[in-house]
């Protein structure tokens, strides 16, 4: 097999990185409180930006749509998956 061949077969690695202005868990749990607030299905709603990156999905009351966009959404997702298996 050829270099550029073995090259897409092997797994490609991810690594975060650490710089947002508010602790994520905190910033997540401002968001959810705010969509609350407004009469949203806060995790509807969270499910639905964090599929599509639609902003809109999140409302703007307490600066929550500008907090959810500091958020990488890899390392949202990395964090859900070892929150939720434990790891």
């Amino acid at each position: 097999m050829s270099n550029s061949k073995e090259k897409n077969l092997k797994t490609q690695t991810f690594t975060l990185r650490e710089e947002n202005d508010m602790p994520m868990k905190q910033a997540l749990r401002t968001v959810y409180e705010a969509l609350m607030e407004k009469g949203y299905d806060p995790i509807n709603q969270l499910v639905g930006y964090i599929i599509s990156e639609d902003p809109t999905y999140i409302t703007n009351h307490n600066n929550a749509r500008s907090l959810i966009r500091k958020i990488d959404r890899d390392e949202l997702m990395e964090e859900l998956i070892r929150n939720y298996l434990k790891v």
